[in-house]
């Protein structure tokens, strides 16, 4: 009796060493099976047995992903599958302009005003092998500069290395052609890894002030550290911006803001060589000589209806004549300003772009005069009436992130949801908003969510006031050989397609800039006045 008391202490002995080995070498070995397990270990449950312990050990639910959430994950994957990565073993194998080919698909030597001209882009390497899948990125424009005349052309890639480029000629005269190479797929390809992979290209400098303290610290989308952080959060719409909390200073005191480029890249010292400005924005057609086009006695062309809301855009949306845009699918009257926004009231939300109009219409309307908000910096608020017309325009920026050496205050700072969801509506109301270049430096799942968001209040504001007019301005091309691992248009490009397959389901309309600045050839962010003005123009035939 006394020898298996002995053996049965000793079998319980070896029992409780060889499961304390089990669960070590678990932790050891499957972080994810105890991330994924809740187990609970304590001596007063052994005599249950190791296998009932395991069997009990409930799974920790999952939390479910939002509709925002789902919805970003469904674009980023569409996206993935139109960019997929790309070999880049050598120069030599990327695409190069000057050694692919373009071809006039049955050439004439006389076109008619209205025709189509297709020309057939067979991209090749630098070693002139032809390419066998596509991705470029590539930009077809016609001008006559005597003219003052501009259009873009339309591309369609056929994933096998060849393109066919569209253009309608529009106008009586000699047009030239041009096809850049803006980036050839590698680049492509890089880019688009490369902005997904971190937030830290960017990083923002907030200025903190108690009494007459002062302190700066580091703010950004996402910060990897782990010091203490104040976090700025819209709980509803999940959109967050944080900053390392300074030391004896509360969060509130978070006053102002600029953001500096971190010597931070993600792309391959190889990669980086595609982007050089000799690679960049590279001409495919160098040779081609003018195209002559005629009237060829064709019937007038019907009379198109006049410019409203809600009119599906074409590609190309239109075309510049005598430096005036001119829309495919209808017509604009010139419209005098003062009295089409008598009695207006006007909401311009969203970036400097948009800050544009809104110094345009001060530089038109000697009548309005500008109101003193009694804010700091060239991103403050703006607020401009004309008492005896009753007009009242505004302009106010968008949230984070705002990207720009110049300091700017915090304090009124709001997401446009917000805004849009404080917004009365009418039909006297009209609201323009416009979103993109300050978000090209950051993963797309950012400009992704704000653009959901603001859907969703856009939704709601017309859901109460259903006679609210609501447009959309996307983003205009900029300069083509400036940091493209932050600023390429490619980036833009990508932000265009969003913003339009994400608001096609609502009462909006959508002014193309995009398109009508290609048209233009600015190349500029901030583009010339008068091409301002016709983006304007566009907004008040909506209106009157």
């Amino acid at each position: 009796m006394k020898i298996s008391m002995i053996n049965y202490k000793s079998l319980w002995a070896l029992l409780f060493i060889l499961a304390s080995w089990i669960t070590f070498t678990l932790f050891q070995n499957s972080t994810k099976i105890w991330s994924a397990l809740n187990l609970s270990i304590s001596l007063h449950h052994w005599n249950n047995s190791i296998k009932s312990l395991f069997l009990k050990a409930p799974l920790i639910p999952l939390k479910p992903l939002t509709e925002t959430e789902l919805r970003i994950k469904e674009i980023i994957e569409k996206l993935d599958q139109q960019i997929p990565p790309r070999p880049f073993t050598h120069m030599n194998t990327t695409t190069s302009a000057t050694h692919s080919t373009a071809t006039i698909l049955n050439p004439r030597d006389t076109y008619c005003r209205g025709d189509q001209l297709n020309i057939l882009l067979e991209m090749r390497d630098h070693l002139g092998h032809r390419k066998q899948y596509g991705g470029d990125f590539v930009r077809a424009r016609m001008s006559s500069p005597a003219l003052m005349a501009g259009a873009s052309g339309k591309v369609t890639d056929f994933n096998n290395g060849t393109y066919l480029v569209s253009f309608t000629l529009f106008w009586e005269g000699q047009v030239s052609l041009s096809l850049l190479l803006i980036h050839p797929s590698e680049g492509v390809s890089a880019l688009w890894s490369a902005r997904n992979q971190g937030y830290d290209r960017v990083i923002f400098i907030g200025q903190f002030v108690n009494g007459t303290s002062q302190v700066h610290s580091e703010c950004g989308l996402v910060l990897n550290t782990n010091a203490e952080l104040c976090q700025y959060l819209d709980n509803r719409d999940q959109e967050a911006f944080y900053c390392v909390r300074p030391q004896h200073m509360p969060c509130a005191a978070l006053t102002h803001m600029h953001s500096e480029n971190k010597k931070v890249s993600y792309l391959s010292k190889q990669e980086k060589s595609l982007f050089e400005r000799s690679n960049v924005g590279v001409e495919i057609m160098e040779k081609f000589n003018t195209i002559s086009v005629s009237k060829c006695n064709k019937e007038t062309v019907a009379k198109k209806e006049k410019c409203k809301v809600g009119m599906t855009s074409t590609i190309p949306s239109g075309h510049v004549w005598r430096n005036t845009w001119n829309p495919v699918s209808c017509s604009l009257a010139t419209v005098k300003m003062k009295e089409c926004l008598r009695g207006k009231l006007i909401y311009l939300m969203g970036d400097s772009t948009i800050r544009q109009w809104m110094e345009y219409f001060k530089a038109s309307i000697n009548t309005l005069k500008s109101v003193d908000l009694h804010e700091s910096g060239k991103l403050q608020h703006q607020l401009a009436v004309d008492l005896d017309r009753n007009i009242n325009i505004q302009w106010q920026k968008h949230c984070y992130p705002l990207v720009g050496s110049m300091t700017y205050s915090v304090k009124e700072m709001e997401y446009l949801t917000r805004a849009i969801d404080r917004t009365g509506g009418e039909k006297n109301t009209v609201i323009v908003i416009s979103l993109g270049q300050h978000f090209r430096p950051f993963p797309i799942d950012v400009f992704i969510r704000r653009a959901l968001n603001v859907h969703k209040a856009i939704k709601r504001l017309l859901l109460r006031s259903p006679d609210t007019m609501v447009i959309i301005k996307t983003e205009n091309i900029r300069e083509m050989y400036n940091d493209a691992e932050r600023f390429s248009d490619f980036h833009g490009y990508i932000q265009y397609l969003i913003i339009k397959d994400i608001f096609q389901d609502l009462s909006v309309s959508i002014i193309d800039a995009w398109d009508i600045t290609i048209a233009y050839g600015t190349n500029d962010v901030h583009p010339p006045q008068h091409v301002v003005g016709n983006q304007i123009n566009i907004l008040l035939n909506y209106i009157c």
